[in-house]
Protein backbone atom coordinates (compact mmCIF):
# COMPACT_ATOMS: atom_id res chain seq x y z
CA UNK A 1 0.00 0.00 0.00
CA UNK A 2 1.27 3.48 -0.88
CA UNK A 3 2.42 5.51 2.15
CA UNK A 4 -0.23 8.21 1.66
CA UNK A 5 -2.93 5.57 1.26
CA UNK A 6 -1.83 4.11 4.59
CA UNK A 7 -2.16 7.53 6.23
CA UNK A 8 -5.61 8.09 4.79
CA UNK A 9 -6.93 4.60 5.51
CA UNK A 10 -5.65 4.11 9.07
CA UNK A 11 -8.47 4.16 11.64
CA UNK A 12 -8.83 3.27 15.30
CA UNK A 13 -10.40 -0.19 15.29
CA UNK A 14 -12.70 -1.25 18.12
CA UNK A 15 -13.87 -4.63 16.87
CA UNK A 16 -11.69 -7.58 15.92
CA UNK A 17 -11.99 -10.94 14.19
CA UNK A 18 -10.61 -13.12 16.99
CA UNK A 19 -10.50 -16.18 14.73
CA UNK A 20 -8.07 -14.69 12.23
CA UNK A 21 -4.42 -15.16 13.16
CA UNK A 22 -1.77 -12.51 12.55
CA UNK A 23 0.81 -13.69 10.05
CA UNK A 24 4.39 -13.95 11.34
CA UNK A 25 5.69 -12.06 8.29
CA UNK A 26 3.39 -9.14 9.11
CA UNK A 27 4.61 -9.11 12.72
CA UNK A 28 8.21 -9.07 11.56
CA UNK A 29 7.62 -6.13 9.21
CA UNK A 30 5.84 -4.21 11.98
CA UNK A 31 8.74 -4.87 14.36
CA UNK A 32 11.20 -3.68 11.71
CA UNK A 33 9.18 -0.49 11.27
CA UNK A 34 9.43 0.21 15.00
CA UNK A 35 13.13 -0.65 15.00
CA UNK A 36 13.85 2.16 12.53
CA UNK A 37 11.75 4.81 14.30
CA UNK A 38 13.75 7.93 15.14
CA UNK A 39 14.41 8.98 18.71
CA UNK A 40 16.36 11.76 20.40
CA UNK A 41 20.08 10.96 20.02
CA UNK A 42 18.96 7.55 18.67
CA UNK A 43 18.66 6.22 22.21
CA UNK A 44 15.53 4.20 21.42
CA UNK A 45 14.27 4.23 25.02
CA UNK A 46 11.46 1.76 24.40
CA UNK A 47 10.39 -1.83 24.55
CA UNK A 48 7.30 -3.39 23.01
CA UNK A 49 5.72 -6.62 24.15
CA UNK A 50 3.30 -8.32 21.77
CA UNK A 51 0.99 -10.30 24.05
CA UNK A 52 -0.85 -13.33 22.64
CA UNK A 53 -1.17 -15.09 26.01
CA UNK A 54 -4.90 -15.21 26.90
CA UNK A 55 -4.35 -14.92 30.67
CA UNK A 56 -2.11 -11.87 30.37
CA UNK A 57 -4.44 -10.28 27.79
CA UNK A 58 -7.28 -10.69 30.30
CA UNK A 59 -5.24 -8.95 33.03
CA UNK A 60 -4.42 -6.10 30.65
CA UNK A 61 -8.12 -5.95 29.78
CA UNK A 62 -8.94 -5.42 33.46
CA UNK A 63 -6.88 -2.21 33.32
CA UNK A 64 -8.87 -1.03 30.30
CA UNK A 65 -12.22 -2.84 30.50
CA UNK A 66 -13.46 -2.71 26.92
CA UNK A 67 -14.39 -6.12 25.51
CA UNK A 68 -13.00 -5.32 22.07
CA UNK A 69 -9.48 -4.97 23.48
CA UNK A 70 -9.21 -8.62 24.45
CA UNK A 71 -11.04 -9.79 21.29
CA UNK A 72 -7.95 -8.93 19.26
CA UNK A 73 -5.48 -11.77 18.75
CA UNK A 74 -2.74 -9.67 20.37
CA UNK A 75 -2.24 -6.63 22.55
CA UNK A 76 0.90 -4.57 22.09
CA UNK A 77 2.25 -2.97 25.26
CA UNK A 78 4.60 -0.02 24.73
CA UNK A 79 7.05 0.84 27.50
CA UNK A 80 9.45 3.72 27.94
CA UNK A 81 12.80 3.66 29.71
CA UNK A 82 13.28 6.92 31.59
CA UNK A 83 16.88 6.12 32.58
CA UNK A 84 18.29 6.01 29.06
CA UNK A 85 16.20 8.61 27.25
CA UNK A 86 17.50 11.99 26.22
CA UNK A 87 16.46 14.90 28.46
CA UNK A 88 15.37 18.30 27.27
CA UNK A 89 17.50 21.31 28.11
CA UNK A 90 15.40 21.99 31.24
CA UNK A 91 15.92 18.38 32.32
CA UNK A 92 12.55 16.81 31.52
CA UNK A 93 12.68 13.40 29.81
CA UNK A 94 11.74 12.96 26.16
CA UNK A 95 10.83 9.28 26.59
CA UNK A 96 7.11 9.78 25.92
CA UNK A 97 7.82 11.68 22.70
CA UNK A 98 10.26 9.04 21.49
CA UNK A 99 7.84 6.26 22.39
CA UNK A 100 5.03 8.14 20.63
CA UNK A 101 7.05 8.25 17.42
CA UNK A 102 7.80 4.52 17.66
CA UNK A 103 4.16 3.74 18.46
CA UNK A 104 3.03 5.69 15.41
CA UNK A 105 5.46 3.67 13.28
CA UNK A 106 3.80 0.56 14.74
CA UNK A 107 0.20 1.61 14.02
CA UNK A 108 1.03 2.81 10.50
CA UNK A 109 2.95 -0.39 9.71
CA UNK A 110 0.02 -2.40 11.06
CA UNK A 111 -2.34 -0.48 8.77
CA UNK A 112 -0.05 -1.20 5.81
CA UNK A 113 -0.32 -4.90 6.72
CA UNK A 114 -4.13 -4.70 6.80
CA UNK A 115 -4.20 -4.94 10.60
CA UNK A 116 -6.20 -2.75 12.95
CA UNK A 117 -5.02 -0.92 16.05
CA UNK A 118 -6.39 1.57 18.55
CA UNK A 119 -3.85 3.60 20.48
CA UNK A 120 -4.84 3.55 24.18
CA UNK A 121 -3.39 5.45 27.12
CA UNK A 122 -6.56 5.61 29.27
CA UNK A 123 -5.39 3.38 32.10
CA UNK A 124 -3.76 3.70 35.51
CA UNK A 125 -0.03 3.44 34.88
CA UNK A 126 0.78 1.91 38.26
CA UNK A 127 -1.80 -0.83 37.79
CA UNK A 128 -0.67 -1.59 34.23
CA UNK A 129 2.97 -1.60 35.30
CA UNK A 130 2.09 -4.16 37.98
CA UNK A 131 0.27 -6.37 35.47
CA UNK A 132 3.24 -6.21 33.10
CA UNK A 133 5.74 -6.61 35.97
CA UNK A 134 7.46 -3.36 35.00
CA UNK A 135 9.29 -1.17 37.48
CA UNK A 136 11.27 2.06 37.48
CA UNK A 137 12.91 3.24 35.24
CA UNK A 138 10.46 1.51 32.86
CA UNK A 139 6.83 2.55 32.53
CA UNK A 140 3.95 1.36 30.35
CA UNK A 141 2.84 4.40 28.38
CA UNK A 142 0.48 2.96 25.76
CA UNK A 143 -1.23 -0.20 24.57
CA UNK A 144 -3.01 -1.19 21.40
CA UNK A 145 -4.98 -4.21 20.28
CA UNK A 146 -3.59 -5.76 17.12
CA UNK A 147 -5.65 -7.80 14.70
CA UNK A 148 -7.97 -7.80 11.74
CA UNK A 149 -11.06 -5.61 11.95
CA UNK A 150 -14.39 -7.45 12.12
CA UNK A 151 -16.10 -4.77 10.00
CA UNK A 152 -15.25 -1.92 7.66
CA UNK A 153 -14.08 1.18 9.57
CA UNK A 154 -16.15 4.30 9.16
CA UNK A 155 -14.98 7.32 7.21
CA UNK A 156 -13.67 10.25 9.18
CA UNK A 157 -13.91 13.96 8.62
CA UNK A 158 -10.86 16.12 9.17
CA UNK A 159 -10.28 19.75 9.96
CA UNK A 160 -9.38 21.80 6.91
CA UNK A 161 -5.66 22.28 6.22
CA UNK A 162 -5.90 26.03 6.87
CA UNK A 163 -7.24 25.30 10.39
CA UNK A 164 -4.30 23.01 11.09
CA UNK A 165 -1.39 24.84 9.49
CA UNK A 166 -0.09 28.36 9.28
CA UNK A 167 2.75 28.78 6.81
CA UNK A 168 5.20 31.43 7.93
CA UNK A 169 7.71 32.60 5.31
Amino acid sequence: MDFYEVLKSRRSIRGFDSSRAIEQESLERIMQAVQCAPSACNRQPWRFEIVFNAELKQKIGECYPKTWLTEAPAIVVAMADYSTCWNRLEGTPAAEIDLGIAMEHLVLAAAAEGLGTCWICAFEKARMNAVMQVSDPWCVEAITPLGYANSEPRDLSYKSIDRIFKVVR
